[in-house]
């Protein structure tokens, strides 16, 4: 007999369908000689260090850190019931091998080595390792299985990653949770994804809005912006200081007439898009359809198990192996039916096959699995839900995508002078609509592998003839206000960017170099991570945008650098995946995981700053949560005593007495406005008013109130006196 173990019971009975399985049990399918069960995900986990010493479970300082020699681990009470089946099925009498076939990746090789090793099961291995659910997968699968010794390194890899998490959690979390009398959860990769966020916020904080004039001209059907010449930045050439000086062109140029002194053309091409992995499906998914990178993870997740219509979905390449060229083509024909007019468009061989890009097909650049692509049956579409179609879509259409030719255009540039004043005006005139067609008619593509034109950039249309010497009379003039914008919050989209891109703004070219290809977490993790910092707290959701909270502000002010920067789990990220390639030792690896353990307790005992850190959700309900402390230099407007602050609002020292100023953190974001923070309420009570990148707040005794910018939210106004 032999034993197949899934990771989740879909797959085992998705396995046990095609092996001839039909005899069902409690937690297996057997028949044709083979026998299927499965984990439901973790079955064994790394013990609790209350579990390794009683000792621990009082948190005190004088015990960290705590390093044990090897983390013991534990039958998860959960599913402990399934982990009996699988152990008596792996070491049963009649059991001459094992077939592992958890998920092809860390984290499943983890998972079933874990059992393995906790069942002290002493049978042989072979691995299976595919990267479709298909029926036909899963044949060729069988027929090609590897020993299981050659992914040695693959577990090694998921045990370090798992054993330094465990060491840096768990004596960061304590240490810092003590020195503050908070509950704190910090983590190798979670803290620096946090200080992505804290970044953004602060850049957002301090940015100081300009205000500035554009001057556009009409010619009939073309206009041209005023620029100066003499100006290096092209950015700012076009900015005009005030609209007095806006206003004095204008009427300096007013029915004059421009004359064009040079038309320069240039022919252009933007490559197809890349084939999606995980971080870039979720990316385009986020921006277009606004879904979060946990759900798109799951809906791909769901295609690849359940509809059996897209290959593994948790890959960090963009790239096919060689061997899939021929293949391919068969997949791209039993793309379901509305998707096949497409393929008209390939730029096909001569002898009928699919054009080669080293863009598309690389060995070098796959590992573990190839790009997302659609499998080669017919996916179900009219079956699928609305949000599954949206992403199988996306996938199908970047298939095709990707063997059509670029698409061509001839980028115009024309300068006009008119009274000694110059204008410019760019366009382009599509020559091939080459892989945008695979588009048309759909919503705008958003990651076309080209660069993407910031918004305040105008559309570039297609211009009319023109050409040097020509003259044009002015038909009217436009001035517009503009005003330079703050970097946007980070979303789904752009913060999964930045932890795959971590390190790249490193100073270090070396580092910076050696980083490339790692970043914090990986595909299949960062999701997870995003939800993790919302549900300990440390982040929110508003619309698209992911903020920072106050008390992940505060943490990031109070870990060391090395915590929150990228730089050094980046490098740990790189050593994980050389590991796994069996190109780089485990024990030099987790020495540094050990020593950097003892930095961050020391750190914590004897250097963190001194703060009072945002109160836990868990005493919200309180009718006054404790302070964070009085306000330095200012006082209540209601009866001149002293301010504090707690988690959530900032009210009167004199609340014994009476006093009923209350200003709630949150009580102008309904209107646009900011969350209040320490800064902002110190402004505003010294001062009356402060003004930030989104408009205006204004304090009186009766109210506070959020004047907005243009687009800047409806604005608001909250008294006081009633909190």
């Amino acid at each position: 007999m032999i034993a197949v173990v899934a990771e989740k019971p879909s797959v085992g009975m998705d396995i046990a369908r095609v092996l001839g399985c039909r005899e069902r049990g409690d937690g297996f399918v057997q028949g044709a000689g083979y026998i299927v069960t499965w984990a439901i995900g973790h079955l064994v986990s790394q013990c609790e260090p209350d579990e390794i010493d009683e000792k621990y479970k009082r948190w005190n300082m004088k015990d960290l850190p705590i390093l044990p020699e090897s983390i013991p681990c534990k039958v998860l009470p959960k599913t402990r019931k399934q982990y009996g089946v699988v152990k008596k099925i792996i070491n049963g009498a009649d059991t001459e091998k094992i077939i592992c076939a958890t998920d092809a990746g860390r984290e499943g090789e983890l998972i079933f080595r874990l059992i393995y090793t906790q069942a002290k099961c002493r049978k042989p291995v072979e691995r299976l390792w595919i990267s479709s659910m298909t029926d036909a997968a899963i044949r060729e699968g069988f027929a090609q299985l590897k020993p299981e010794s050659e992914y040695d390194g693959l577990y090694r890899s998921a045990q370090s990653r798992a054993e330094a998490d465990w060491l840096v959690g768990m004596n960061a979390s304590r240490a810092f949770s003590i020195r503050y009398s908070a509950h704190l959860s910090i983590g190798r990769v979670q803290t620096p994804t946090l200080a992505l966020l804290v970044r953004r916020w602060h850049e957002i904080e301090n940015f100081k809005p300009e205000e500035y004039y554009t001057l556009t001209a009409s010619f009939g059907d073309w206009q041209g912006v005023w620029f100066d010449p003499k100006r290096e930045d092209e950015k700012t050439a076009s900015r005009i200081a005030s609209r007095e000086e806006a206003q004095r062109l204008a009427d300096k140029v007013k029915e004059g007439r421009g004359r064009i002194t040079s038309v320069t053309k240039e022919d252009k091409k933007e490559l197809p898009p890349q084939l999606y992995d995980l971080t870039s499906l979720q990316r385009d998914a986020n921006r277009r359809w606004g879904f979060t990178a946990d759900k798109t993870l799951k809906i791909t997740q769901d295609l690849y198990e359940k509809w059996k219509a897209v290959t593994y979905p948790r890959t960090d390449s963009r790239y096919l192996p060689l061997d899939m060229l021929p293949r391919i083509r068969t997949t791209l024909e039993k793309l379901p039916e509305e998707y096949r007019k497409l393929n008209e468009g390939i730029a096909w061989q001569k002898d009928g096959k699919l054009p080669f890009s080293k863009r598309v097909f690389d060995n070098s650049k796959v590992s573990d699995h190839h790009a997302i692509v659609p499998t080669a049956q017919t996916a179900p579409v009219e079956k699928l839900p609305e949000d599954a179609k949206k992403i199988f879509d996306m996938i199908a259409r970047r298939t095709a995508a990707v063997f059509y030719p670029a698409y061509e255009y001839e980028a115009v540039k024309v300068l006009t002078r008119c009274r000694d004043e110059m204008f410019k005006t760019t366009g382009r005139n599509v020559t091939r609509e080459g892989w945008k067609a695979v588009y048309a008619g759909t919503e705008k593509e958003e990651e076309s592998g080209a660069k993407r034109k910031k918004a305040e950039e105008p559309e570039e249309k297609p211009l009319p003839p023109l050409k040097e010497g020509d003259e044009y009379s002015l038909q009217s003039t436009a001035i517009k206000k503009e005003t330079t914008k703050p970097p946007a919050p980070h979303t789904d989209a752009s913060l999964l960017y930045a932890m795959e891109n971590a390190g790249r703004d490193l100073d270090d070219e070396a580092l910076r170099e050696q980083m490339k290809g790692s970043g914090l977490g990986t595909p299949a993790t960062r999701a997870a991570m995003i939800e993790r910092l919302i549900k300990v707290g440390y982040a929110q959701r508003r619309g698209k945008a992911i903020q920072p909270t106050e008390k992940g502000i505060q943490l990031i002010e109070l870990v060391p650098q090395e915590l929150s920067s990228p730089e050094m789990t980046g490098k740990w990220e790189l050593a994980l995946h050389e590991i796994a390639e069996n190109r780089r030792e485990c024990a030099p690896f987790m020495d540094s995981i050990r020593r950097y353990s003892v930095f961050l307790v020391e750190f914590a005992r004897d250097r963190a700053p001194e703060k009072q850190i945002a109160e836990e959700k868990k005493n919200a309900g309180k009718k006054r949560a404790a302070s964070a402390g009085p306000i330095a230099d200012v006082a209540c407007p209601l009866c001149g005593k002293g301010v504090a602050e707690n988690s959530r609002a900032f009210y009167c020292l004199g609340w014994k007495e009476g006093c009923p100023f209350t200003l709630w953190k949150d009580c102008l974001t309904k209107g646009g406005g900011p969350l209040l923070n320490e800064r902002i309420v110190t402004a505003l009570l010294k001062n009356g008013s402060v003004a930030g990148s989104t408009g205006r707040i204004e304090l009186t005794k009766e109210a506070v109130s959020f004047i907005p910018k243009d687009g800047g939210g409806p604005g608001i106004r909250r008294e006081i006196k009633k909190g």
